[in-house]
């Protein structure tokens, strides 16, 4: 399986940086409406995934919806580092089926940990459905 070619490269998704402001994240979330969005750190290297749920936990612990206030936060303070894993660009076609069976989108890394795009469950059943001849 080329996962190069049925993937959402980089360019075309949204993601955050662990140094983001949880008010740019909150932002980022509101304009595109997703549930969770990778974080990357300085060089780039996937390092984990916040979810609509870590916003809110971060909003209760803080007791604050003020947007102003949260500037003072960051991404790396909320993310999950263990929740969404990342699979290799060159996975094999069982562990791409395993992760997606799992999680909503599936970050890709290159050989340095670095993002390369994502893997949605909908890209998944497309290219099944191409291989099958269904579509």
């Amino acid at each position: 399986m080329n996962i190069a070619r049925i993937m959402i490269p980089k360019v075309s998704t949204v993601f955050l940086h662990e140094k983001d402001t949880v008010r740019q994240g909150l932002e980022r979330f509101t304009i595109y409406g997703y549930t969770a969005v990778p974080v990357l750190n300085e060089q780039e290297q996937y390092i984990g995934s916040v979810t609509e749920g870590d916003f809110l936990r971060h909003l209760l612990a803080i007791q604050s919806t003020e947007l102003k206030a949260q500037e003072q936060y960051r991404i790396g303070s909320i993310l999950r580092r263990d929740f969404c894993s990342a699979l290799s660009i060159d996975a094999e076609f069982q562990q791409v089926i395993s992760a997606t069976l799992n999680q909503n989108f599936v970050p890709i890394v290159d050989g340095r940990g670095a993002l390369c795009g994502i893997l949605t469950r909908r890209n998944i059943i497309k290219y099944l459905a191409q291989q099958d001849g269904l579509r």
